[in-house]
């Protein structure tokens, strides 16, 4: 099992802390000091609702409950892209500039998770000093532990919680993995896609799926000797787009330039959201892509329960070693192993 590291130990023990305070106040203290902008309570709330334990959830059900009529008034932009794309370095310099603007800016930063030894790497908040020591700005990294599309399972809620303390802007950075990037696109208002220059290369490490889904593809690093291969891929991605299915909100994706090191290109990357706000609202695309999503993550929640209960039951845990091992030695097909399961967990 790998060592965790310093880090990991220092983020750990602060979550232990978090999680001993939550204990010890009702849903309803807690979402009054949300409510009233506390940062602090604002990442106890959210390590409340990412716990697995019963009492915890039971809290945490309370105090959605509660907070639910105060959300929703946020812009949600997800972001996303291949390693090394300068997602969080990105997400610096946007945060700064809305900042500058006078808007409130949370972060919710999903790291990767290691399979070997379920620790993550939660680095994201040292990559953004400048937006970490804003009195108006919120950054909340959190471990993917293997959620679909590379955000955490409870971001969604995280989401609520940030918008009722006070935040109209979230920003979702997600893993950038090259998985389905469908579970970040069924949360947010609009997906931005980082990708980098390379005369057309940069295409290659992009899943399809995810350009069909972007509403805007930013050109970043495009600065020094590097602008003019920028703008030749924001040409590129630019033609690209146009060959995609058009989107069901009716809105015509673009691709831009930015430099996170200049801080430029981000005045056009925001004009271009709120057009884009403008286009949705103005024909009812936004509020009824939310109530799909409401739609979408019921039906989501439910299947992940009923999976978790499904490996938890007991004469399940049994039975499954035994048809693996008749898999494993070709005795019985998987298709027929696993009706059989199915049909003990039903009884």
């Amino acid at each position: 099992m790998a060592i965790p590291s310093r880090k990991d130990q220092s983020q750990q023990a602060v979550e232990r802390i978090r999680a001993e305070r939550a204990k010890g106040e009702s849903a309803e203290n807690l979402a009054v000091q949300l409510q009233s902008g506390n940062r602090s309570a604002l990442a106890r709330a959210i390590t409340l609702v990412e716990s697995a334990q019963e009492t915890d959830i039971i809290k945490a059900e309370q105090l959605l409950r509660l907070i639910l009529p105060h959300s929703g008034k946020s812009m949600r932009i997800g972001i996303s892209g291949v390693p090394g794309a300068g997602k969080s370095t990105f997400i610096e310099a946007f945060g700064s500039y809305l900042l500058q603007a006078g808007k409130k800016v949370a972060v919710l930063a999903v790291d990767p998770s290691s399979e070997a030894g379920k620790g993550s790497i939660l680095g994201d908040k040292t990559r953004m000093n400048e937006l970490a020591a804003h009195p108006d700005a919120f950054i909340r990294p959190s471990p993917a532990s293997g959620a679909l599309g590379g955000v955490a399972r409870k971001t969604r809620e995280a989401i609520f919680l940030c918008e009722a303390a006070g935040y109209d802007w979230i920003l979702v950075e997600t893993v950038g993995v090259g998985q389905s990037e469908t579970a970040v696109h069924s949360m947010v208002d609009f997906f931005l896609l980082i990708a980098l220059a390379g005369a057309g290369d940069e295409l290659q490490g992009i899943k399809r799926g995810i350009m069909e889904m972007a509403d805007l593809v930013v050109i970043n690093k495009a600065d020094g000797d590097n602008l003019p291969k920028a703008k030749a891929a924001r040409q590129e991605v630019q033609r690209a787009l146009h060959f995609f299915p058009e989107l069901p909100s009716g809105w015509i994706p673009e691709a831009l330039l930015a430099s996170s090191l200049e801080k430029s290109g981000l005045a056009e990357i925001l004009d271009a959201i709120d057009r884009y706000r403008q286009h949705v609202k103005g024909n009812g695309y936004f509020e009824q892509h939310r109530k799909e999503q409401s739609r979408w993550w019921l039906r989501e929640t439910i299947q992940h329960a009923l999976v978790d209960l499904f490996f938890a039951q007991p004469t399940v845990q049994q039975e499954l070693l035994l048809r693996e091992e008749e898999v494993l030695r070709q005795q019985q097909s998987v298709s027929e192993a696993a009706r059989h399961l199915i049909a003990i967990f039903r009884k």
